[in-house]
């Protein structure tokens, strides 16, 4: 059956349902702003006439279709304001109190095929249909904040919701230029889901002082092209926000990860809950000012010195492998300006590296990234060894050899042995201890992790992990030539995945696990977490990227080193492994590719 959604009505004109009110309005449907609060309508209007005034300016509408958009929008007070509405949303607090009330008073005002949607991303959609007069007619339409320029919108079904109503919002949402993803109901749904669980996590880092605000946010914005760090994220959304949404998801899922940090009660009973109070993790201008500024918990800027210690003279760097990693890391440190001795297991093997380093710097000239002679002068600092030997007069060595701490280990013995005195001694590793490798050599203070990223040359990021045994020196040292070299350093201690990965991947895990739990599709939670979370790939594209036996090893060293029951690895993840299904490298992992 069809059902046409013409007049609309939208429940609770704070910043969200504004938003809605301003997309429904400029697709040309009537639109009922409704707020018990005449100044948060009066400001929903004033929202409405300076977004069409700017639509004019910048030529995308007209002055006479901005004079119709703006007719075909008012407010009211009175619920009863929506009686006429064909659909109605409702926006309000997200208490499930304040819900109940607002859909008991509508079943006495609208007609009978009205449709009853709420915006909730955290409340049980199903018992608040189940209240109703009407539950076939009630269901989940979860925009996305701002909804203006966010694509995606959850439309979340309750096992009483009519097919014929959810085909009407899902027609509608495609209508308004939004990617609808169908969901069942379940505290977060998709997005939220896997989101918050990856919030909290980083609350909870930060509230352990693994490390500071600005490394995290730093961290993932550059290690995972994020568009904001998981902190600046919270102020964003507001701290009370993501402490209810998190509570929901715990009393359904006892998930200890979904358990909220004491730091969010903490924060959100102190009214220090984000951006619109303006303090929540960061100090902001003002109430509601995107602008941040420094309070005692600054730290100094990136490039400043190290505290504590004085950065040793760097000018000859060591990098020991010869795959993928160990080149491109090379690469860098050649274009900064260091004489580099790249060593591998044999003569072939350490000019093979090389020439992977030329095609590469080829590749950038190619693209107006580097000049002729620049790369000329990257090659001629790159030595090729086939010895460890050849290590001994450098500054800085650092290994970036296979991810196994055995044989890590043995590669650190020898190297306490052929580099000089007062050398720092840097590990790759993105999972293992970096104090085994430095128990393995006559001096663990030498001794730092330096993460990079692949492919290093084009990854800012860089965390230099200290053990509880690095010197200030070597510490200093690794943070100052990360940042010679161009990349963003942030520090962090010796414990598994580090910032990154400690965060990424359980994301990663819950989302296989949805998978599993038959909740959603692939396709749906990549759509999902690229449109509503601003993910530059979804959780199952990376998985693929990464490689499945490579993101399970991660797991299974996070989930012995944390033993919290919700890190263990997905039962799916490890059935795909055991098949041999990799993904891209093999042609085959949670999605088929196309043999090379």
């Amino acid at each position: 059956m069809d059902i046409p959604l013409h007049t609309i009505a939208v429940i609770g004109l704070g910043t969200m349902g504004s938003g809605i009110a301003d997309v429904l309005v400029r697709s040309g449907r009537r639109v009922i702003g409704i707020d018990i609060s005449e100044e948060a309508a009066g400001r929903a209007t004033r929202a409405l006439e300076a977004a069409t005034e700017r639509a004019v300016e910048r030529g995308r509408i007209t002055d006479e279709e901005r004079r119709a958009a703006l007719a075909r929008f008012r407010t009211a007070e009175d619920i009863r304001a929506a009686a006429d509405a064909e659909l109605v949303i409702e926006v309000v607090s997200e208490c499930y109190e304040t819900k109940r009330r607002v859909f008991e008073e509508l079943d006495q005002v609208v007609r009978p095929t009205t449709i009853l949607a709420t915006g909730t991303n955290a409340l049980s959609v199903t018992r608040l249909a189940a209240g109703s007069a009407r539950p076939e007619r009630v269901l989940g339409l979860h925009f996305f904040n701002p909804a203006q320029a966010m694509r995606l919108i959850e439309v979340v079904s309750s096992v009483l919701t009519d097919p014929a109503a959810v085909t009407a919002v899902t027609g509608l949402a495609r209508d308004l230029g939004k990617e609808p993803v169908a969901v069942g109901d379940r505290p977060g749904f998709i997005a939220d889901g896997l989101l918050f669980g990856y919030l909290n996590q980083a609350a909870a880092m930060y509230e352990a002082r693994y490390a500071s605000r600005e490394d995290i946010d730093a961290a993932m914005r550059l290690g995972c092209g994020l568009p904001m760090g998981p902190l600046e994220l919270l102020d964003l959304i507001g701290i009370d926000t993501a402490r209810t949404v998190l509570d929901a998801m715990y009393t359904a899922s006892h998930d200890r990860l979904h358990a909220p940090a004491p730091v969010l009660r903490q924060l959100s009973e102190a009214g220090l809950t984000g951006r619109k109070a303006g303090r929540g993790f960061y100090t902001y201008t003002g109430p509601g000012a995107p602008g941040t500024v420094a309070d005692a918990l600054t730290p100094a800027p990136v490039a400043a010195p190290a505290p504590g210690g004085r950065a040793r003279p760097v000018s000859t760097v060591g990098v020991v492998g010869s795959g993928t990693m160990a080149a491109g890391i090379a690469e860098v440190f050649a274009k900064a300006g260091y004489a580099v001795v790249l060593a591998a297991r044999s003569d072939a093997k350490a000019r093979a590296a090389r020439e992977r380093i030329a095609a590469s710097l080829e590749r950038s000239v190619t693209k107006g990234r580097l000049s002729a002679g620049a790369r000329e002068e990257a090659l001629t600092r790159i030595t090729p060894a086939a010895t460890l030997d050849a290590l001994n007069p450098v500054d800085l060595a650092l290994e970036a050899v296979a991810e196994d701490l055995d044989v890590k280990r043995r590669l650190f013995g020898v190297l306490d042995k052929v580099c000089a005195p007062g050398a720092v001694l840097a590990t790759t590793t993105s999972s293992l201890p970096v104090v085994a490798c430095a128990r393995a050599t006559e001096r663990p203070e030498d001794v730092v992790g330096m993460h990079f990223f692949n492919p290093a040359p084009a990854m800012r990021l860089v965390e230099v992990v200290r053990t509880v045994l690095t010197s200030d020196a070597a510490h200093a040292t690794a943070r100052a030539t990360a940042l010679r070299t161009g990349k963003h350093p942030v520090d962090c201690g010796d414990r598994a995945g580090f910032i990154v990965n400690a965060l990424l991947f359980p994301y990663l895990n819950n989302a296989i696990k949805m998978v599993g739990e038959h909740y959603a599709t692939l396709d749906d939670i990549d759509a999902a977490m690229k449109l509503g979370g601003g993910y530059p790939m979804g959780p199952f594209e990376l998985l693929d990227v990464v490689g499945l036996d490579v993101s399970l090893a991660i797991e299974k060293v996070l989930h012995r080193e944390f033993r919290d029951p919700g890190l263990a690895p997905a039962p799916l993840l490890e059935h795909l492994v055991a098949a041999g299904c990799l993904g891209r490298k093999t042609g085959r992992g949670f999605r088929e590719y196309a043999r090379r």
